[in-house]
């Protein structure tokens, strides 16, 4: 058996463990002028494909050859060398919820001045607007054997304060203001007077950079939304307060209208309520872990300070620090509003129900004693018709007893239609029961035939 891994293994593993800038490193050089974007993705699993596509596009329009580009699903670049000498790189990189494009000038001539602002490349133009909502934007000069004070960095920076760091224990200067410019690009200057230890640090420097500034803008987008939930719940919850003291005191003496409208009233702020909770799920879910992603990428450029400038990680402690933790403790807030809400609707509902329950008692209890009334009343009407039966049958009796005498069969009518009467209420009541039951007995059989009616054969 072989114990080299099958082909679908192999490339997995390749996958895993090959860098993804392979051969672009060879392209990097000194010194560099970089342009960093960033785009939100409204849907990734659609949008992640059409910024392939894009980038493609973007290859195409800057004739950088086929030879010269690598793409992959999620990332991908391209090289071009002008007829001067310079070279472009141009990256693209996507991620879980946003994509990014660098794009780099590196001059033939190391002695030809770099300065903020567009790039300088020979008949550079970004040819197209990439989509989603951008996030960030980077304005990037990488100089090796530059020693610029702070006062000088101070004139090429929008911005009141200058924040510095030497990073990864190396003598590499990072300067930024955190302002953007007129391009709207936040501008970084990165200096060292040791070219080979810039070159050697230049792509884990400017991707940790990358790094800190994107997560930064992704746990900082949601801030506006978030303050005006925070408003919101703030409402909510003092409306709701006042709801369940007015149930509380009223709930025992509450019809069932009353009960109605607060059910709706109820229901109608629980939903609201409930999607705005799902909305801000979705919006601040991520957080966590991006704050995660900045701690590390923070820790990992181990900085030192420099005269006269704040350290990089202080502005962005200063920026995002709590931000995660807060937006964990509003959707806990909310979380437990949706809850309170419930819990209202539930009592009311309770009482809904006890007030159906008693309604349904009472209602039996009147069909009782109406059902109790029937009775006495047939009994009382039976009676009365065996009276009035007999009565007709007395009078009948008399008139056949007097035809009788006059026949000369008895002597006296009189003494028979007396003895008559009581034959005839004997008569009288066999009569009702005979109806009462014959009724009863057509009632069974009606039943039994209804029931077998209605259920189904077996057969």
């Amino acid at each position: 058996m072989s114990l080299n891994p099958p082909t679908a293994a192999r490339g997995f593993l390749r996958r895993i463990h090959e860098p993804s800038k392979k051969y672009l490193e060879e392209w990097f050089d000194l010194p560099a002028h970089v342009h960093h974007v960033a785009h939100q993705m409204a849907n990734p699993p659609v949008d992640r494909p059409q910024s392939r596509q894009e980038f493609l596009q973007l290859l195409g329009c800057l004739e950088i050859a086929e030879e010269h580009a690598v793409v992959h699903d999620k990332f991908g670049h391209g090289a071009k060398v002008a007829p001067n000498g310079d070279r472009l790189l141009v990256t693209w990189e996507a991620h879980t919820e946003y994509y990014s494009y660098q794009v780099w000038h590196i001059p033939d001539d190391k002695l030809q001045p770099l300065a903020f602002g567009p790039l300088t490349f020979p008949d550079y133009a970004m040819p197209l607007s990439p989509l989603g909502l951008e996030i960030n934007a980077l304005d990037i000069l990488v100089l090796p054997h530059t020693n610029l004070t702070v006062e000088e960095v101070k004139t090429t920076m929008p911005g009141p304060q200058i924040y510095g760091s030497r990073l990864f224990g190396h003598d590499i200067s990072v300067m930024a203001t955190f302002t953007p410019d007129e391009h709207r690009r936040e501008r970084y200057l990165i200096t060292s007077p040791s070219f080979d230890v810039l070159l050697n640090q230049l792509g884990r420097t400017i991707d940790t950079l990358v790094a800190v500034e994107n997560y930064t803008h992704l746990i900082l987008l949601p801030l506006h939304a978030f303050a005006q939930a925070v408003d919101q719940v703030q409402q909510h919850e003092q409306r709701h307060l006042y709801q369940r003291e007015v149930i509380t005191t009223q709930i025992a003496d509450s019809t069932q209208d009353t009960l109605q409208h607060w059910l709706t009233v109820l229901t109608q702020d629980f939903m609201n309520v409930s999607r705005m909770a799902e909305s801000m799920r979705y919006k601040l879910s991520a957080a966590v872990p991006y704050d995660r992603i900045i701690r590390a990428n923070v820790a990992s450029l181990q900085e030192q300070p420099v005269e006269g400038c704040r350290p990089l990680s202080e502005y962005v402690d200063g920026k995002t620090i709590g931000v995660a933790e807060g937006y964990q403790q509003f959707i806990k807030r909310i979380n437990a509003l949706v809850n309170d809400f419930q819990g209202s609707i539930a009592v009311i509902r309770t009482k809904v129900e006890l007030q159906l329950q008693n309604q349904n008692v009472q209602l039996l209890r009147s069909m009782d004693k109406t059902t109790r009334s029937q009775a006495i009343l047939q009994r009382t009407v039976e009676g009365l018709s065996v009276i009035v039966l007999s009565y007709y049958l007395s009078g009948l009796g008399s008139y056949v007893f007097r035809a009788m005498e006059t026949l000369g069969w008895i002597d006296d009518h009189d003494l028979a239609a007396g003895l008559f009467v009581p034959v005839s209420l004997g008569v009288a009541f066999g009569l009702i029961v005979l109806g009462r039951t014959f009724i009863y007995t057509r009632h069974v059989n009606d039943a039994g035939t209804d029931r077998k009616t209605s259920t189904p054969s077996n057969d």
